[in-house]
């Protein structure tokens, strides 16, 4: 769906269409890394959301998710391409699309750590122009729904890792928006402290808030989105629903192995659901799989085989996108 010919259609929440991102390193005295050549954060990205979905972003750490994020909330320019957030130009609109976003990024950014949690959120909500009579009111609110109204007055630096990441979230419904960035937003929380934060995103969802989730955490993309789009390497793949893409990265899951004599490597190889090996460095050998239950049989036949040095591990995005739905050309 495209919102930017022939006029705006009020369904779509974002329209990125053909979006690049490059930029150039300097290092020491102005002179230029790679030989002055651009490194290309995102090259040809076409992304279509709807108003009132929940999109994750999901990729590797380096995948191009942040950079997309912050090319959105207008944060960062684009090199090439076509972007629009609920309507308005990202460049030629940036201040019309700040009105209607909300954007919490993981890590410690943002917040003032010598303030209570109400100080913080009075503050951003003052920045945001929230009227002072309605601002404690708007305050109090979203401590308690964030669950932190019995550490309202608590200094931000004596918080948890999970208390933070909720007090972000906070800040960014301050201005009530349309439309949320979440930019791995559980990053270095522990188990406990992301489920929680992932309930509460889901109970914006049911709200009926849009809301752009980049992770490279499959449980959570799986949890609270309607559909994923991968990105690997600055290049959108593919866009599913979450169940389908946890089905191709189990589905051709790769088992390596230290030291496996010749006679054992055919007998791997033979498996069913074993559909190539490969040598890697320091005496390891890779088994690749394509079928469900194709990985367990891998590693008890090395296992059976006395071969004690095993471990598994998936393949990029990319591997599982051109393997299994390349031939079925996904559009996002």
């Amino acid at each position: 769906m495209s919102d930017h010919e022939g006029g705006h259609c009020m369904r779509t929440a974002i329209s990125v269409t053909g979006l690049g991102r490059s930029y150039r390193v300097k290092s020491g005295f102005g002179r230029k890394k790679n030989g002055g050549k651009a490194l290309v954060a995102l090259a040809e990205v076409d992304l279509h959301v709807d108003v009132g979905e929940v999109r994750g972003l999901l990729g590797p750490n380096g995948a191009g998710k942040t950079t997309l994020m912050k090319i959105l909330s207008t944060i960062l320019l684009p090199t090439q391409g076509h972007v629009e957030v609920l309507g308005h130009d990202v460049v030629r609109e940036a201040g019309l699309v700040r009105r209607h976003i909300g954007i919490v990024f993981g890590g410690e950014r943002g917040l003032y750590g010598l303030l209570t949690a109400r100080e913080n959120l009075d503050y951003w909500a003052a920045a945001y122009g929230v009227a002072a009579g309605r601002r404690h009111r708007l305050v109090s609110e979203l401590l308690e729904r964030l669950g932190l109204a019995d550490r309202a007055d608590l200094q931000v630096d004596k918080m948890s890792r999970g208390m933070k990441q909720r007090l972000h979230l906070a800040r960014g419904l301050v201005g009530d928006p349309e439309l949320l960035f979440l930019d791995e937003p559980t990053v270095g929380m522990d188990p406990v402290a992301a489920r929680q934060f992932r309930d509460v995103v889901k109970e914006l969802r049911d709200g009926g808030m849009t809301i752009l989730l980049s992770t490279h955490d499959m449980q959570e993309a799986e949890t609270v989105c309607d559909k994923v789009t991968l990105i690997d390497r600055g290049r959108v793949v593919g866009t599913e629903a979450p169940e389908g893409i946890g089905q191709w990265l189990t589905g051709f899951e790769r088992v390596d192995a230290q030291h496996v004599s010749e006679t054992v490597r055919r007998r791997v190889l033979a498996l069913p659901g074993v559909t190539g090996m490969a040598d890697l460095p320091d005496g390891w050998v890779r088994f690749d799989t394509a079928e469900k239950g194709a990985v367990q049989a891998v590693l008890e036949a090395l296992v059976a085989a006395g071969v004690t040095a095993l471990r598994t591990s998936l393949p990029s995005l990319e591997d599982v996108y051109v393997a299994v739905i390349g031939s079925r050309g996904l559009k996002v």
